[in-house]
């Protein structure tokens, strides 16, 4: 696993140990990015199931100001606080060991809204739609700003969820993107 394109491309990151966490591999990654940017010019991210922290890391490489790293396991957020040492993104980052529901409640009391969101939570409990509904009822997302979600191949989301309108949708075996844009109605 790596860093694929931008200021820190080819630089190796740290898996977190065990079967717990899926690391989105270097094709997907690569691919989601194209779809998104593939660069960026300044912007605020979220990576609300961080895992080890790829996909922020490479949002950091391609150009977003900041990242906030979200995971609830302490052997993640062991190995995201590594990886963006290694990166050398520690200004740029923020790291909280919390749950996604927690996470944007504490968010939300910050007044912090998005440019890019990247939610690849587990396919199990995979919890997509609820969490956009939260996202879109607390103005978490900025206007035109972008939402990425990870799911299983079999996994059919909404052409909408709130005010959230699905611009792209690609599989990759038995990964799938679904991405997002939030409109905002008058």
């Amino acid at each position: 696993m790596r860093v694929v394109s931008g200021i820190c491309k080819g630089r190796h990151l740290k898996a977190v140990p065990g079967n717990t966490t899926r690391p989105t591999t270097d094709k997907v990654k690569e691919a989601l990015f194209n779809m998104i940017g593939p660069y960026f010019n300044g912007g605020i991210g979220l990576d609300l199931f961080a895992g080890s922290g790829g996909l922020g890391l490479e949002a950091l490489s391609r150009g977003l100001d900041k990242v906030i790293f979200i995971d609830r396991e302490t052997r993640a957020i062991q190995v995201i606080q590594e990886n963006i040492k290694a990166c050398k993104f520690e200004e740029q980052a923020e790291v909280f060991r919390n749950d996604a529901d927690r996470a944007l409640k504490a968010l939300i009391k910050r007044n912090i809204s998005f440019d890019y969101i990247f939610l690849d939570p587990p396919y199990k409990k995979q919890q997509l739609v609820s969490l956009m509904e939260k996202m879109d009822k607390q103005d978490v997302v900025r206007k035109d700003g972008i939402v990425v979600c990870e799911h299983s191949f079999d996994v059919e989301l909404p052409e909408e969820v709130g005010r959230f309108s699905q611009i792209k949708h690609e599989k990759y075996g038995i990964i799938a993107i679904t991405i997002y844009i939030r409109n905002v109605s008058d």
